[in-house]
């Protein structure tokens, strides 16, 4: 064959695996030479195709056979043993046909190792303890991939590793799913007290997803389970024997192990509120005590304690009021006894301030509304009685003696007066009866003064006169040309009439001389 006709001849392709690609030679379409020699371009074309005959027949089997399938090194195998028998059989195979089965084998490759890559994720998750039925199937789908491979079929081989591939994806897009049911097991577990399956349930959430913070969480829980139970049931033991204060103890030694254990922390709510009522019961029962020992006080200051700790309040003012009732009672009584021995000695004043007493702790108490009442009117009466006994001279007035009378016969009207309002009476009976009766009295001038005697009239110039008069305060004036007016008060009656009233003015009043 010429050089120049080598030149012409069409390169062939090798894949990735080195198989040879078949590429169909370019043939032109050459007008018939006008001799009956070959045209050159067929020779061409017969020697590109005995080189990749020698190719097909040599390189590419020692390329392709040193696996069988991708999972495991090709045995020993009769065609090795017998080489010409092989070479004989790939003789009866065109290049072309041996290029494509090339591209199928690397197909099903690719697609087999994807499924391999699948396989190894799950077997990562220990796919066997949640999906081993599917994960079976999805590897015998392919084992029948890899039987077809050894027959060299490779487009069902890889249409077998395809379907074992999607299976094991569908596995992983079960994972959700899975991850799901996995940690309501595991909380399930949790909550029945089984540490060993909560553990290995939680352990396995994780490997599905390790950042999933409630498998996280509850993988914490289930190491310390066993003992956060333990002290769960001694807490509950010491809450039914009533010993609260440990069990409060041992609920919060469950919690520190346990921060999301929520019975733990619920509980130790509920024994503290237990707590703090029998704190509350305690503190009150000794302000009954108090009470009936007849110190209410310090019953009042137990009461208060109680309602300091914050619940029942509504019971601790209860017992305050009663208790401030009973140190009312008490100061009442003592009250009442002060107005008995003040109404017994006719001593109203006193009693009236000691009914203001009583109203200061209880205003509708009706015995000291009426009793004040009553007391005040007796002194007033009483004091009007002393004013008109300190003074009878007064009665020669006759308004005066008019409303003595009034105060008389009002004291006269009172059932049972007592003593003293009687003996007031009979002394304000003799005054008034005395203060009618006239009585003679002397008066003493010089026949130089002009004497008026007040409220009775003008007496003149005199030397010497008497008039009869009434018990009374009178007051005589005198008046003298130059001389300074005198005023002379005298008391007829009561024992302190004068033997005689002298009116005379004998004081001159100095007078200036003009010039």
């Amino acid at each position: 064959m010429a050089e120049k006709d080598i030149d012409k001849i069409e390169p062939v392709d090798v894949d990735i695996n080195g198989n040879a690609q078949a590429n169909p030679p370019n043939f032109k379409q050459i007008p018939p030479a006008p001799t009956n020699k070959p045209p050159v371009i067929v020779w061409i074309g017969l020697g590109a195709l005995v080189i990749v005959a020698l190719f097909v027949v040599f390189v590419l089997p020692t390329i392709v056979s040193e696996y069988e399938l991708p999972l495991e090194r090709r045995a020993e195998t009769d065609s090795q043993r017998a080489p010409q028998t092989a070479t004989s059989a790939t003789t009866n195979i065109s290049p072309f046909e041996e290029a494509q089965r090339a591209i199928q084998r690397k197909d099903a490759q690719d697609v087999l190792a994807e499924l391999l890559a699948q396989q190894q994720t799950l077997d990562d998750m220990e796919v066997t303890q949640w999906g081993q039925a599917a994960y079976a199937a999805a590897l015998e789908q392919a084992s029948i991939g890899d039987e077809y491979y050894r027959n060299q079929d490779f487009i069902l081989a890889r249409n077998s590793y395809a379907s074992g591939r999607d299976s094991l994806t569908r596995i992983i897009e079960s994972i959700p799913t899975v991850l799901s049911q996995t940690l309501v097991d595991a909380q399930k577990a949790l909550e029945e007290g089984n540490s060993a399956q909560a553990q290995e349930k939680f352990r396995l959430a994780l490997l599905l997803d390790p950042t999933n913070e409630v498998a996280r969480v509850g993988a914490e829980r289930a190491r310390s389970l066993d003992d956060v139970t333990a002290l769960v049931a001694t807490a509950d033991r010491q809450l039914q024997a009533r010993e609260l204060q440990a069990s409060r103890e041992s609920y919060r030694a469950a919690l520190n192990l346990d921060s999301h254990n929520d019975y733990a922390r619920n509980q130790i709510t509920v024994v503290s509120q237990l707590i703090t009522e029998a704190e509350f019961a305690r503190i009150m029962s000794s302000g009954y005590t108090l009470l009936q020992n007849g110190e209410p006080e310090e019953a009042i200051a137990a009461f208060n304690r109680a309602s300091a700790i914050g619940i029942n309040q509504d019971q601790a003012a209860a017992a305050i009021i009663q208790a401030e009732n009973d140190i009312a009672n008490v100061e009442i009584s003592r009250l009442r006894a002060l107005i008995a021995a003040a109404e017994t000695n006719e001593d109203w004043q006193q009693a009236v301030d000691e009914y203001d007493n009583v109203l200061a702790i209880d205003a509708n108490l009706v015995f000291a509304i009426e009793g004040r009442d009553y007391a005040a009117k007796r002194a007033q009466l009483d004091r009007l009685l002393v004013a008109s006994l300190g003074s009878p001279e007064r009665f020669a007035e006759d308004t005066v003696f008019q409303e003595t009378r009034d105060i008389y016969f009002t004291g006269r009207a009172i059932d049972e007066p007592g003593p003293k309002l009687q003996k007031q009476l009979d002394e304000l009976q003799v005054l008034l009866e005395n203060s009618q009766a006239s009585i003679e009295i002397q008066l003493i001038s010089d026949n130089l003064t002009d004497v008026t005697l007040l409220r009775v009239g003008t007496l003149g110039l005199f030397e010497q006169t008497s008039l009869s008069l009434k018990p009374g305060v009178y007051v005589a004036v005198g008046k003298r040309a130059g001389y300074r007016e005198v005023r002379e008060e005298f008391t007829v009656g009561f024992g302190k009439t004068p033997d005689a009233v002298i009116v005379r003015c004998e004081e001159r009043v100095a007078t200036t001389t003009r010039r």
